[in-house]
């Protein structure tokens, strides 16, 4: 392994070194790298950067969007709560399709092979398309009827069907959102993934307190307005996608000819997403049976539930970040045939993604009640979201490892591992564990987030394992 860090280092090491400020410009350029080759740190930097920046705009919105919401009560927040919990099947499904594109992209531009890049680009879109539609359907037609069976109260029915009808109605959108950056960043075009879900994400945010309070000329919808900003948001991003694509202003361009199907392609894609698909569907199945759990004890415990998470999501989604930045690395080079680079680049985001978790956790156990009590000033929400809040920050040191390396698996075109291992840490320990420290204890909630936390980590302990054994290096996709 020495060797060949020297071997691949030493080029750049030779030339003068940019600043952090130079970096930084590098990064956001969009300028093409080569992330096969020069010091694996900077490589990791260059990557990170969009991507972390990425996240953070949609964290920027999670939190923006439940500020708003909370300002319309407790049934509101309640609402999204629940409406997020049934949206994450369709998050599911595009992370699955969105991991085996950005896999398979990955390798081939690692091979340099741009057109194999650009077909595997178009096979994905139109998959995602076809996917989305059972899932549009039913959040048409039956928001009410959803809402009800996630145990939301009539009451709560009322206030939110419009809200659930337009945001899994839309959910197209969500689909081909993912997809689509995940094209670009396979291709190293991070900045571009980048630029698109901030102009998506902006819009979002600056429609939101329009349509949600009917601010000037718009019409106010209550908390159904924050699913039509979301929706209209995350179009116009799909648009500029397209145009990005079409236009050729990134590494992938598309053109008239290429589209059509390849079976092949298609078929291969499915194969690796199953695996995506499922190690998703496994974790937010759970995470929908958690908020059923906590629903139990009443519209406050879903709102405080419903606030915390979205405060943990603002600092999970730019560690997404970092472990994106990882499974780009690791895909380029396997093509590129530097294994042993690729594993290097992974544990070098891991321990970047640690410093930064450990010290947000600290922060957040120390001042809990700080972050809770900006959203709400109901006693009751504050207690249930601070509990939620630092049981789950007390796993953070795990998960920072955890995110980074299983995603690096996943990176590699490896889906089935992961997904064996959500499987028995979500299925088989943390769903019975919520039941029973809930239920049959004087936890009540409260084991519901150490249940949360439990399970995170033994997947982070798992996951670090299965990678040190280093089948994933000869995963051919």
């Amino acid at each position: 392994m020495n060797d060949l860090n020297t071997e691949s280092e030493r080029p750049l090491e030779q030339e003068s070194r940019p600043g952090v400020w130079q970096t930084l410009r590098l990064a956001l350029s969009g300028k093409e790298q080569d992330f096969t080759r020069g010091p694996i740190g900077r490589a990791v930097v260059l990557l990170a950067i969009p991507m972390i920046l990425e996240m953070v705009m949609e964290s920027v919105f999670a939190i923006t969007d439940v500020y708003f919401v909370s300002k319309l009560g407790v049934d509101a927040v309640a609402t999204v709560g629940f409406t997020e919990a049934m949206i994450t099947l369709v998050y599911a499904v595009a992370c699955g399709i969105s991991m085996a594109t950005t896999a398979m992209v990955a390798r081939r531009i690692g091979e340099k092979d741009n057109h194999g890049a650009v077909v595997a680009a178009v096979q994905a879109v139109a998959l995602g398309i076809v996917a989305s539609i059972p899932i549009v359907l039913p959040g048409l037609l039956f928001p009410s009827v959803l809402l009800r069976f996630m145990g939301g109260s009539p009451e709560l029915i009322a206030v939110g069907s419009g809200y659930t009808m337009v945001l899994l109605g839309g959910s197209v959108t969500i689909m081909l959102l993912f997809i689509m950056n995940a094209i670009f960043r396979g291709a190293g075009d991070a900045a571009v993934a980048m630029r698109v879900l901030w102009l998506a994400n902006g819009i979002n945010i600056i429609l939101d307190p329009c349509l949600i309070f009917g601010l000037g000329p718009f019409p106010e919808l209550g908390v159904t307005g924050a699913a039509v900003a979301t929706t209209i948001g995350r179009g116009t991003g799909v648009v500029f996608q397209l145009w990005i694509l079409f236009s050729g202003s990134s590494r992938i361009r598309l053109v008239a000819s290429q589209l059509h199907l390849n079976l092949k392609i298609v078929l291969r894609l499915l194969r690796v997403s199953a695996g995506g698909i499922m190690q998703f569907l496994i974790a937010t199945s759970s995470w929908i049976v958690l908020v059923r759990i906590v629903g139990n004890f009443g519209s406050t415990a879903v709102a405080g539930y419903t606030i915390a998470i979205r405060i943990i999501v603002f600092t999970i989604l730019p560690s997404w970040g970092m472990a994106n930045a990882a499974a780009t690395l690791v895909g380029q080079n396997l093509g590129a045939k530097q294994p042993e680079r690729a594993e290097k680049s992974a544990w070098r985001a891991g321990l970047y993604n640690f410093y930064f978790l450990v010290t947000v956790a600290l922060v957040f156990i120390t001042f809990a009640e700080f972050f809770i009590q900006i959203f709400t000033d109901d006693a009751q929400v504050v207690a249930y979201g601070v509990d939620c809040l630092r049981y789950v920050s007390y796993g953070y040191g795990f998960f920072a490892y955890g995110m980074v390396i299983v995603q690096a698996i996943n990176g590699a075109g490896d889906t089935t591992t992961p997904t064996i291992i959500n499987f028995f840490c979500y299925w088989l320990l943390q769903i019975p564990l919520a039941f029973f420290l809930a239920g049959s204890t004087t936890l009540e909630t409260k084991g519901v987030f150490l249940a949360i936390t439990v399970a995170e980590s033994l997947i982070a302990v798992v996951g670090i394992v299965v990678f040190r054994r280093g089948r994933w290096k000869k995963r051919e996709i």
